[in-house]
């Protein structure tokens, strides 16, 4: 990474925005790089300054007062004067609403659902074997192996297959976490990027099969033989729908 590039995602490295290999690099370069190290201060600079401002605008305490004189003083004698007091009137009470539809919207509509937090917890786990050396517990690309492993530390037997000559290799297996439960994760590799395949017996919540992004990773659901799959990679969703094919071809 040279300095012109890790100059312009400062933004987003403060802001925890960059993937974590990106971050990784930024981390790397930052260790040696004394002109960037003085950016990066700058931008936390601003950052701090801007959480110490005081943005807020408090009017004077006479201000309604004056503008409610002013209003009578315009009105007087014309049939408005009715209709623009109704208005100032009903102010607070339009602004009660649209609190109270504010707070609706972030209590109940900005609630994550069962999906969101399952995906947020696959992010999670997805990351952590990444940036820890916690990324197979058994590591092998031959199947035989792989799948007996899971015997004992798991109550289900999960499918487990190599697809090096279709561009995913197995790299190997290991136990994880989701939703309260343990659950078989199998470690593929698709060129550069790192795929989890999560596998659970399926539960009474079914979630949607399909795809959806969370925090910058694709997630590619699906379901099959009373187990329930998640894959998940920063590669791109055709490649995770590509190694799900392989794992449950369309027409079995």
């Amino acid at each position: 990474m040279i300095c012109r590039d890790a100059q312009a995602m400062l933004s987003a490295y403060v802001d925890g925005e960059l993937d974590v290999p990106t971050c990784l690099q930024m981390e790397s370069h930052l260790a040696d790089c004394v002109a960037c190290n003085a950016a990066l201060e700058r931008v936390d600079g601003l950052r701090a300054s801007m959480r110490a401002a005081t943005l807020r605008y408090a009017p004077p305490a006479d201000l309604e007062w004056r503008v409610r004189s002013a209003v009578r003083r315009e009105s007087r004698g014309r049939a408005t004067v009715l209709q623009r007091v109704w208005r100032w009137s009903a102010m607070p009470a339009v602004a009660a609403a649209a609190a109270a539809l504010t707070w609706f919207s972030v209590v109940h509509v900005g609630r994550p659902g069962g999906e969101q937090r399952i995906a947020d917890e696959l992010v999670g786990a997805h990351v952590r074997s990444l940036m820890v050396d916690h990324l197979v517990d058994v590591p092998s690309s031959d199947q035989h192996t792989v799948r007996p492993w899971f015997n004992g530390k798991i109550d289900f037997a999960p499918p487990v297959g190599d697809y090096g000559a279709n561009g995913f290799p197995l790299i190997g297996g290991r136990v994880d976490y989701l939703a309260g439960r343990p659950v078989a994760a199998l470690v593929y590799r698709h060129q550069q990027h790192v795929i989890n395949v999560f596998i659970a017996p399926a539960g009474e919540d079914r979630w949607r099969d399909g795809a959806l992004n969370s925090n910058g990773y694709h997630l590619l659901h699906w379901s099959d033989g009373g187990l329930s799959y998640w894959a998940i990679s920063d590669a791109g969703a055709h490649e995770l729908q590509e190694l799900a094919d392989l794992l449950h071809p369309p027409h079995s």
